[in-house]
């Protein structure tokens, strides 16, 4: 019977990890990539497996890449700390590995973000590339902001990872100043001017994807959670092009 590898990257995730590694506890091996935790992370990872590797961060497709090298599943998924796999796509899961016959080598398997922990979820998105593929059909790139499964993703499931993005507000700005840096970064190095529609929408799939809250633009969250922000946010933008235009000068 075919085995699935989970990996998973964590950085000071104690908050989440937990929920995580139970929400995927039924896979046969969980590798955990940890590039230095201070927190409880390593210690409640330990509660779901003993494959936790420790190492240097540089950069989100290379931690995965390692994780995946050492894996012994014949297929894999990947997952950031902050998102789970419900009842639903875990039998689904379940069934593509148990499948002799799959004719893919890798699943797009949507992700639903719930937002400031409002209860309510956007639209699900994939994101580009796969979640899920076999080993040896699957690694990452990356630029300074994204990595991106370089499997060919022939499948996508009917059920949706589950992300738990941005519990509070802190954690939202925070982690929208580094994104937008990180990927203003980005666009100057491949010689684009940053501009405030680039740094307010992710476009990770096909799709345009909002940063407030991962949905798309012209559908707000059902919680409305995304309106209010959006000028805080615009302000952040402005803050981070002035920034790095004067840095460029």
């Amino acid at each position: 019977m075919a085995r699935l590898s989970v990996i998973v990257l964590t950085l000071n995730e104690e908050r989440n990890i937990g929920d995580c590694l139970e929400s995927v506890s039924w896979a046969d091996e969980i590798i955990v990539a940890d590039s230095g935790s201070t927190d409880r992370t390593v210690e409640i990872a330990r509660k779901y497996t003993e494959r936790i590797l420790t190492i240097a961060w540089t950069g989100y497709g290379a931690a995965r890449n390692t994780a995946i090298a050492v894996s012994t599943g014949d297929w894999i998924l990947w997952l950031d700390a902050d998102e789970r796999v419900g009842p639903e796509l875990a039998a689904e899961v379940r069934a593509i590995v148990n499948d002799t016959a799959c004719p893919y080598d890798g699943f797009l398997v949507a992700r639903r973000a719930y937002f400031l922990e409002s209860g309510s979820s956007t639209a699900a998105v994939p994101i580009a590339g796969a979640a899920l593929f076999r080993r040896g059909k699957g690694s990452f790139t990356e630029t300074r902001s994204t990595s991106v499964s370089s499997s060919q993703a022939g499948g996508r499931t009917d059920h949706d990872i589950l992300h738990f993005t941005d519990p509070d507000l802190d954690h939202y700005l925070t982690k929208f100043n580094r994104y937008t840096s990180l990927a203003a970064g980005d666009l100057q190095a491949a010689g684009r001017r940053p501009a405030v529609a680039d740094l307010l929408v992710r476009r990770r799939s096909s799709s345009s994807r909002c940063t407030c809250c991962g949905g798309f633009p012209r559908r707000a969250p059902r919680s409305g959670s995304c309106g209010p922000l959006l000028g805080l946010r615009l302000r952040q933008v402005r803050q981070t092009l002035g920034t790095l235009t004067r840095e460029r000068h």
